[in-house]
């Protein structure tokens, strides 16, 4: 069995995915450039960029994962990165990750400040936001529509998702509510056999070095992590949060 979670400098070689520190610091800043939209237009692009052209992460696990971060507060896309980053190449790939998904974004808020600041209100920036408006809304429905096909993959959860939608738009259920209602039904569906709640096996496919990312990610009974090792990741977590929240 591979083991990619040994130490905290796992390289390309140690972790056998063979994926270079380098060319991941090269694709996680193509990913922060090309993501617009909000939260459903990041996932979006980084599963088009792991999932369907690097071939880095399987489909079920990157949707297994995006659960995950979407029951942890603070933004569920930033999580991901950094999720998927500390797979790869442990606590510097997380840092790596989740620090540049959010470095476009400071740069641009950084440069918007100072030109409202040194000039005011400015026509131009204004027209070109509201320009903006319809390509973000469009990016927007791309995404729901692309991830959607995947994660919804029969009419049981599609009725769940458009009734989570009537729930939180029409009624203003507590988002909580929402999540923690989701997860026993599917617990209770997936008691009762139901094939329609089914796990998805998170293989690897033809992909080897897929394959191995993805025992990897499948826990301490597979990778031999330490409860330190789990810790520290928590850690990494709670730091991106605040990052974030700064």
């Amino acid at each position: 069995m591979i083991d990619i979670v040994t130490n905290e400098t796992t390289t390309e070689a140690d972790a056998g995915h063979g994926i270079s520190f380098g060319e991941a610091f090269r694709v996680w800043l193509r990913v922060a450039l090309l993501s617009f939209g909000g939260p459903a237009g990041q996932i979006a692009v980084m599963h088009r960029i792991l999932v369907e052209e690097k071939n880095w992460i399987s489909e079920s696990r990157f949707l297994h994962a995006l659960n995950y971060c979407m029951l942890l507060p603070g933004p569920e896309a930033q999580q991901l990165a950094t999720y998927i980053g500390w797979l790869l190449h442990r606590t510097a790939g997380g840092i790596m990750a989740g620090c540049l998904f959010i470095l476009p974004g400071v740069i641009c808020i950084m440069a918007l400040s100072y030109i409202y600041a040194a000039f005011g209100n400015v026509g131009f920036i204004e027209a070109l936001f509201f320009g903006l408006k319809a390509a973000v809304l469009a990016i927007v429905i791309q995404a729901v529509v692309r991830v959607g096909k995947r994660a919804l993959r029969n009419r049981i959860m599609i009725a769940l998702a458009a009734i989570a939608f009537i729930a939180i738009f029409f009624f203003s259920v507590p988002f909580p509510v929402i999540i923690i209602s989701a997860g026993v039904i599917g617990y209770f569906g997936a008691r009762s056999g139901r094939p329609e709640f089914a796990a998805v096996p998170h293989g690897g496919g033809k992909n080897a070095a897929l394959a191995r990312l993805d025992e990897a990610a499948k826990g301490v009974a597979v990778t031999g992590a330490t409860h330190g090792d789990q810790f520290r990741f928590a850690l990494l977590k709670m730091h991106s949060w605040c990052t974030h929240r700064v």
